[in-house]
């Protein structure tokens, strides 16, 4: 099977429209040929009404042009609208289709592909296909149209000036094609330092907070300047290298109106041609020169529409390293249930390098369903790792990783995620109202379900300082609320999904010491009948454990109770007696 090419796949979006976009073209091309009747007309004028004395066809012809002028009118705005439908249309798909898809990419893309780059890619690149698909096309017709049937009208008049004027034609295709070689990896230079400049900008916004805090302002300018010149850089070379073709293009055209008054001056002297015909091919000059200046500004569009329909297919074509077996996606085809699992977890010599660098060393151990588990251990030493290892949102390099005795890489994808629930260190929130935050795992949530989650994750002990409580809208990222706040709307959401294991992580960070105790009363209640992972660097977090792991450069260097662990010496006692001040 022949592999797609961006164009390729491009066209698999526009040939849904294919009898718009045809209808659209067989109208560019009446239009086209309606071009060459006026000067046609103009030329009978001169011979026939002005020298030859017939009067009585002027009315005739002025109504014949001033038809032609109407019929081009309507069928050129018929077919620009049609085309604008359909390329708005493609778009809508095409962006849908990629907005879908990126949904599908796992973290270890997301590691590596800069926001402002997918933002870029999904409006500014999508649009260069847009324009593409609502201009360019019809135009490269239109123009190609326009230039064949005035060759041929001039011929018809007479193939002598016509062959003069066709002179320039092998100089202009010559630049042409040396223009097409440079222009495109131009585009693509202005198109990924664009993506740059973006993901700068982005960045920027996201960590404002931090660059006031540290009074970064002035060197978050220089750096944005420095990408900002690198655009502007790139821009002035792509636009240079127009210039360095462009005027050429256009000087070789202002020969022709030279060629006309010489050589179609002396052809009428001899008598090879009449007024009216040097008129009608000064008529028709504008219809050889248009598609001879036009075919550099075509060249261009479509250089610059390949730039970004490559990018675009790029990413179109960039493939998840986590995915379901064919097996997984055949048993989740056919389940009318939902998957239950009872919450068994097991690491059977489990190996993950992160960028080559070993995280997770050779890591045994097994939980039963219903145990309440706490993670200790420095930054860095991979606590965060065993719980995105247990979602499948990595997957390990060796070893196995076991829910109720089955690999994680024989579930369902979506069915292991209802059932192993995440907080992650980081609060995330959707510029949404406190209630919709909270709903988002799971979106057929009552309002009531939404409160008792609230209550449990105790968000109702702040709800009413909100200005308009539960529809309060908290900004993006969240911003507006402190730390604590976004950390108990994110445990809300967990507890609302309901998964049977349940991960926390430095879920309690940010909250005081009371409002903790009350969290782990709730998380305590809530835990019952659940496997709950709690990874903390608070020992107080552990207080209703049944077993602490003690991870350290990868591994367990101690596994046992909050009592156990902290009677005997170890890095476990040692954080405890630190924090307990003793």
């Amino acid at each position: 099977m022949k592999e797609k090419t961006a164009f390729s796949w491009v066209w698999s979006y526009v040939r849904k429209y294919r009898f718009g976009m045809a209808a659209g073209l067989f109208l560019s091309v009446i239009v086209a040929a309606m071009n060459m009747v006026n000067p046609l007309v103009t030329g009978s004028i001169v011979d026939k009404v002005i020298k030859g004395g017939q009067h009585e066809l002027l009315f005739k012809l002025i109504a014949i042009m001033l038809g032609v002028v109407v019929g081009k009118s309507i069928f050129r705005y018929s077919y620009q609208v049609i085309f604008e439908h359909c390329s708005q249309n493609v778009i809508l798909k095409m962006r849908e289709d990629l907005y879908a898809h990126i949904q599908k990419l796992d973290f270890s893309w997301y590691d590596n592909a800069p926001s402002g780059n997918v933002m870029t890619l999904l409006t500014s690149d999508l649009d260069k296909v847009r324009h593409f698909v609502a201009w360019v096309l019809y135009q490269i017709l239109e123009n190609s149209l326009i230039y064949i049937f005035s060759i041929i009208t001039l011929a018809s008049i007479n193939w002598k000036l016509t062959l003069a004027f066709l002179v320039i034609a092998p100089p202009v295709l010559l630049l042409v094609k040396k223009f097409k070689v440079h222009i495109r990896p131009a585009h693509m230079r202005v198109r990924d330092q664009f993506a740059v400049l973006n993901t700068r900008v982005g960045e920027n916004i996201e960590g404002n907070r931090v660059v006031k805090a540290f009074v970064r302002e002035n060197y978050e300018t220089e750096r944005f300047e420095k990408e900002n010149e690198g655009y502007r850089d790139v821009s002035v070379a792509n636009a240079d290298m127009r210039v360095k073709f462009m005027p050429w293009i256009d000087a070789l055209c202002q020969v022709l109106p030279v060629i006309l008054i010489l050589f179609g001056g002396y052809l009428v002297i001899n008598n090879e041609m009449t007024i009216g015909q040097l008129v009608t091919f000064n008529g028709l000059m504008w219809a050889f020169i248009q598609p001879i200046n036009m075919f550099g500004n075509l060249v261009d569009n479509t250089q610059n529409f390949g730039a970004s329909a490559d990018r675009l297919f790029e990413l179109y074509k960039a493939e998840p390293k986590i995915k379901n077996t064919t097996e997984a996606e055949n048993s989740a085809e056919g389940t009318v249930e939902k998957t239950s699992i009872e919450g068994r977890v097991e690491f059977r010599n489990v190996c993950f390098a992160y960028n080559e660098t070993p995280v997770i060393k050779d890591m045994s151990f097994v939980i039963e369903p219903g145990t309440t588990v706490g993670i200790l251990g420095p930054t860095g030493s991979g606590k965060s790792t065993i719980a995105n290892l247990m979602c499948r949102y990595y997957d390990a390099d060796s070893g196995q990783i076991l829910i109720d005795g089955k690999d994680v890489r024989e579930y369902n994808l979506q069915e292991l995620r209802r059932n192993v629930g995440i907080t992650m260190q980081e609060a995330f929130l959707f510029s949404d109202t406190v209630e919709g935050n909270i709903a988002f795992a799971k979106t057929d949530a009552s309002f009531e379900d939404v409160e008792n989650a609230a209550e449990l994750a105790r968000v109702k002990e702040f709800i009413g300082d909100l200005t308009d409580g539960y529809d309060t809208i908290v900004g993006e990222r969240g911003v507006g609320l402190s730390g604590g706040q976004k950390q108990r709307i994110a445990l809300a959401r967990l507890f609302l999904a309901d998964p049977k294991i349940m991960i926390l992580d430095d879920t309690t960070s940010a909250v005081d010491n009371d409002t903790e105790y009350k969290i782990r009363q709730s998380i305590k209640s809530r835990s019952e009948g659940h496997t709950a992972f709690i990874i903390s660097h608070r020992v107080s977090s552990f207080e209703n454990c049944d077993v602490i792991l003690v991870i350290q450069d990868g591994q367990i260097i101690d596994k046992g109770s909050h009592q156990e662990l902290i009677s005997r010496d170890g890095y476990y006692h040692d954080v405890w007696a630190e924090q307990a001040g003793k």
